[in-house]
């Protein structure tokens, strides 16, 4: 019908927190009767405009909705590289390089040759990288997945190869 308006509610869900994205919020609207309805069955909290959630940072600009991780890099790079980040670091070096499918061939063959220690410190910042991958990054994705594939077996080459990918998202990280 003529003169009905177009609404969008988006309710993601975490355990037992909800997120909540809506394009109308007046007492006619679906998020009005969403959340009064949510209200007289539960008791909510509302933490206003989210800015964060599950290690992604969220903004509005203009009428776009920004996700980017730049808070969660910059604990990986805290945790994984506690001396810092080099300031050597060229501008222009990419996730990984061309030898990454080679090294991960390598370590698949000599499997069972990998320290305890570093398998831990490797699977730990292969994992971090993983999450960031599939979450806002997936300039990342092809050298994280090469990465996944020795996550029992790593050589401490792919562990510098894990690192280049940190060192990329950290410079990379807006």
């Amino acid at each position: 019908p003529a003169g009905e308006r177009i609404e969008h509610l988006m309710v993601g869900c975490y355990v037992d927190d909800l997120c909540v994205l809506y394009s109308h919020d007046d007492e006619h609207s679906l998020y009005h009767e969403f959340t009064t309805d949510l209200t007289s069955s539960w008791e909510v909290d509302d933490e206003g405009d989210v800015a964060d959630l599950l290690n992604i940072d969220i903004s509005r600009e203009g009428k776009a909705v920004v996700l980017r991780q730049k808070t969660y890099i910059q604990k990986m790079v805290k945790e994984h590289l506690p001396e810092g980040v080099p300031n050597t670091l060229p501008s222009n070096q990419t996730p990984s390089d061309s030898s990454l499918p080679q090294l991960v061939s390598d370590a698949l063959v000599l499997k069972d040759t990998s320290d305890p220690a570093l398998i831990k410190r490797y699977q730990s910042l292969v994992g971090a990288l993983l999450y960031a991958s599939s979450q806002t990054r997936p300039d990342v994705a092809y050298s994280v997945g090469m990465l996944c594939r020795a996550m029992s077996c790593p050589t401490p080459e792919l562990y510098e190869q894990a690192v280049r990918v940190l060192l990329y998202l950290d410079k990379h990280s807006d």
